[in-house]
């Protein structure tokens, strides 16, 4: 059997089309069709056309993630693995932009962008997984606007903040943690500091979570206020914009219920019986993860969140370690407020989170090893199907202290001893004769040319060594 590939490049309405053998040798040349019926039925008679010149062959397409873009081509090749020896993939462009950098090609154009495309199929075969189809598109599409709306509302509530702080600017003493909510119906009802001094202390106190005497000292901040705008432009853009983003938090609101509604299987239950993610957070994790066997043990599901630690080390000595940060940021956003809820309520992450501060690090630090804990017993709770047990976890910690463990060598790189003479930087010299001084000491102390003592002191009493 020949093995053949097919490497698409996306663009808006079109896409460019190449089909390499193993050899990366080329078999059809280039062609590019439109995103329409006519440029799929086209797509098809040439495939089609291929596998009757080629009858033993199995064919191989893949595809850059473009935002949405390729769906309809994916969609349409897929419908095609039923009657054709042909599997599709979707394919994280950043992995063939890396790929492609080897080749070292001095120009990018949409013919050698599918060519790069069917390259790295064929060089990295091992690490493609046809067939893998993601059924969460629909989801994924509403988490997306959801994201979106998300995004709209604070930039709405920056530009609240920044209104608010020349129409009534002791209000904000109240926002340093985001806006409240009886914050939002005082704005509506008195955005300015001008109309919030004329109020009754009666009518503002029936507002909910404003007591008598708050009201009576909003008021008598807001005759005193220094407050630069209190036209009535200013007012109208302060109720305006309150409005808008209390529709927009609705809207939130319920395009996520919407969300956890629409979606319910075994994965989000499983995700749910760990403490500190809920339903939104759990279908959040799904979402990023889309399925657990793509990743064959905890250390590539750490990597792809961005959560391994990595060690810089720079020429003249300095470095140390530090979370990565590589790929997405989204699902280390999720995991971060998942672990903020866990370290108040997980019987494993509280008190982990409580030695970590105890050894005097830093409490985002401390919030990171909890992230990676966390994603670990994500981890083994889909990998193994059961629910989050805390017993389970607290006898892995044990079966792994009883482990005996060996002693580790520190093997030196170092094929010579330190030459004076090498032009190293004042740090690195600095840290030789640091190094070279401590062996000294250590020769020096308990070498063989150290005297034996004939007394020692126990307690304050001296003991003579006899020789025996």
């Amino acid at each position: 059997m020949e093995f053949y590939y097919l490497g698409i490049d996306i663009s808006k309405g079109y896409g460019d089309f190449v089909i390499l053998d193993s050899e990366k040798r080329c078999v059809e040349k280039n062609f590019q069709l439109d995103d329409t019926r006519r440029g799929h039925e086209l797509l098809y008679e040439r495939i089609v056309d291929f596998f009757e010149d080629h009858p033993e062959a199995r064919m191989f397409a893949g595809m850059e993630s473009t935002g949405g873009y390729e769906n309809n081509w994916f969609h349409f090749l897929k419908s095609l693995t039923k009657r054709l020896s042909i599997e599709v993939v979707d394919l994280n462009p950043y992995a063939v932009s890396v790929n492609s950098k080897g080749s070292m090609k001095r120009n990018t154009t949409d013919k050698i962008s599918a060519r790069n495309v069917a390259e790295y199929m064929i060089e990295h075969s091992e690490k493609i997984r046809y067939g893998d189809y993601n059924n969460l598109y629909p989801l994924r599409k509403t988490w997306k606007f959801i994201k979106l709306l998300t995004k709209q509302k604070n930039q709405l509530i920056n530009n609240l903040e920044s209104l608010v702080y020349i129409a009534n600017p002791e209000i904000l003493n109240y926002c340093r943690e985001g806006f409240p909510g009886w914050v939002y119906k005082l704005l509506l009802r008195y955005p300015t500091a001008q109309k919030l001094s004329m109020a009754r202390s009666g009518a503002l106190a029936k507002t909910p979570h404003i007591s008598s005497d708050r009201a009576k000292k909003l008021i008598e901040t807001a005759r005193t206020s220094v407050a630069s705008e209190n036209d009535e432009d200013t007012a109208n853009l302060v109720v305006s914009l309150v409005k808008q983003i209390l529709s927009l938090a609705k809207q939130i609101e319920k395009q996520k219920r919407n969300l956890v509604r629409s979606h319910s299987c075994p994965e989000v239950e499983l995700l749910k019986t760990i403490k500190g993610i809920a339903d939104y957070s759990a279908i959040g994790l799904l979402l990023e993860i889309v399925s657990i066997d793509r990743f064959d043990d905890v250390k590539k599901l750490a990597s792809y969140f961005g959560l391994h630690p990595i060690y810089k080390e720079s020429g003249d000595g300095s470095g140390g370690y530090r979370m990565s940060k590589q790929g997405r940021s989204e699902p280390r956003r999720i995991l971060f407020m998942v672990a903020f809820n866990a370290i108040q309520t997980n019987p494993v992450i509280k008190p982990l989170y409580g030695r970590l501060l105890a050894r005097n690090m830093p409490k985002m630090s401390a919030i990171g090893v909890c992230m990676h804990k966390i994603l670990r017993i994500v981890y083994g709770v889909l990998k193994t199907g059961r629910a989050f047990d805390p017993e389970i976890d607290r006898r892995n910690r044990e079966k792994e202290y009883h482990l005996e463990r060996k002693p580790r060598r520190m093997k030196s790189r170092r094929y010579q001893d330190y030459d004076k003479s090498a032009p190293v930087s004042r740090r690195q010299a600095r840290k030789r004769k640091e190094q070279e001084q401590s062996q000294s000491d250590i020769i020096t102390e308990f070498g063989i040319e150290t005297p034996v003592p004939d007394r020692i002191e126990i307690n304050g009493e001296k003991y003579l060594l006899t020789k025996v």
